[in-house]
């Protein structure tokens, strides 16, 4: 606006009932309070529209003469700006961005958008920073975003191999297992993003991805499992009762750090002792792949509880009480079962000849010891001393997940 030059929106025979108040509400943005647009038109409803949009938007209307109406731009934002709260901000890195508690009144709004007051409530549990976020969240996801991949291109489904009967039906056996525990791992995830206030996005956006990498999981194992054989193998009570504890855990905190510290980082063991003791291309290439994103989720379970454990220590003790709650919920079950166990030796040792089979044995009990190396060093990344920190591990489900 030019000092001493009025700013006008010229309609022509453009009504308000046509787009015409876009023009309007784009050359009021250029008018000071109390300040005028003249406003030019021959709708020949133009008047009576215009003067029932200035009463709501808190404007003054002026009848002119003419084909020129005034309007005295009002001193309050209204209509639906009045009263409308900002969501945060939408880079999570600005000042006061990601809240401490997200308000129900926002509902579903991005985070950063203006909400209009009277908007219904959404009531989501998890609205508290302090149980979701994870500063490492947004990177995180974007990795995981960039390091998706495609089961039909990325592994060789058509390579050439043939295994002895029982070596393939060892890996029929693995394969079973690993779906059924990839399947617990996509519920907990899902289960939980739905939980989660959008103001928490990259939280809720991680979660989704990682459901997505354990889809992909499950359709890669039983393709495997399929490949050479019609049936899968054996799903056992005491495999599926140490998952059900998973399942049902209700709390956030708690599920994650069962699932992705001690259940997934053991099963970043034993998918890389299948790479490397794997029969075939497409069980070296299914496990490494599946390896690479459980990693990701591993990481983000140690990053979201090591900063609810700078706010809480008091975490702590929830965190080792359900360990050793699942551990006397499970006493009773047999744990791994001896299929899988005896699949994991016979794929180790590659043959059935007798010093074979005892290398196979101790590279198993290996994979045991380095799982439980694995889960005291994590389980020391969040605090814990070292000698609780071996117990609480020793104490984790002989399931593995």
């Amino acid at each position: 606006m030019v000092a001493g030059v009025p700013t006008v929106a010229e309609l022509g025979d453009l009504g308000l009932d046509e787009g015409g108040l876009l023009l309007i509400k784009r050359a009021l943005r250029d008018v000071p309070v109390g300040g005028t647009l003249e406003v030019r038109g021959r709708d020949r409803d133009l008047s009576v529209h215009l003067r029932g949009w200035c009463r709501g938007q808190g404007h003054v209307f002026d009848a002119s003469s003419g084909e020129t109406l005034c309007i005295q731009k009002g001193q309050a934002e209204q209509g639906r700006w009045k009263g409308a709260e900002r969501a945060g901000a939408v880079d999570p890195k600005a000042q006061g961005a990601v809240v401490d508690r997200a308000s129900e009144r926002w509902g579903l709004a991005a985070r950063g958008s203006r909400v209009e007051a009277g908007t219904p409530a959404f009531s989501f549990p998890l609205s508290d920073k302090r149980r979701v976020w994870s500063d490492d969240a947004a990177r995180l996801y974007a990795q995981a975003a960039a390091a998706q991949w495609d089961p039909a291109t990325a592994i060789p489904w058509d390579a050439s191999f043939e295994l002895p009967d029982e070596i393939e039906d060892a890996v029929v056996q693995v394969m079973t297992y690993l779906i059924e525990n990839e399947t617990a791992a996509l519920i907990i995830p899902a289960r939980f993003a739905s939980q989660v206030h959008p103001h928490f996005r990259e939280v809720m956006q991680l979660l989704a991805v990682q459901a997505a990498d354990e889809a992909r999981h499950m359709e890669v194992f039983t393709r495997r499992a399929t490949l050479r054989r019609p049936e899968l193998g054996l799903s056992t009570a005491g495999g599926q009762a140490s998952l059900k504890t998973l399942v049902e855990e209700p709390e956030f905190e708690l599920a994650s750090f069962l699932l992705s510290v001690l259940g997934e980082g053991s099963f970043l063991s034993l998918l890389w002792f299948l790479h490397r003791h794997a029969p075939d291309p497409v069980t070296r290439e299914v496990t490494r792949l599946a390896a690479q994103d459980e990693a990701r989720h591993v990481a983000f379970g140690l990053s979201h509880l090591a900063r609810h454990l700078g706010e809480d220590p008091t975490l702590r003790d929830r965190l080792a009480a359900s360990v050793s709650q699942r551990h006397e919920a499970l006493r009773h079950t047999a744990g791994l079962n001896e299929e899988v166990f005896d699949a994991l030796i016979l794929l180790a040792a590659g043959s059935w000849e007798p010093g074979a089979i005892r290398r196979g044995y101790h590279l198993v009990v290996e994979l045991e010891r380095d799982m439980h190396r694995a889960r005291r060093d994590r389980l020391e990344k969040l605090g814990f001393p070292s000698e609780q920190a071996a117990e609480l591990s020793a104490l984790h489900t002989r399931n593995f997940m």
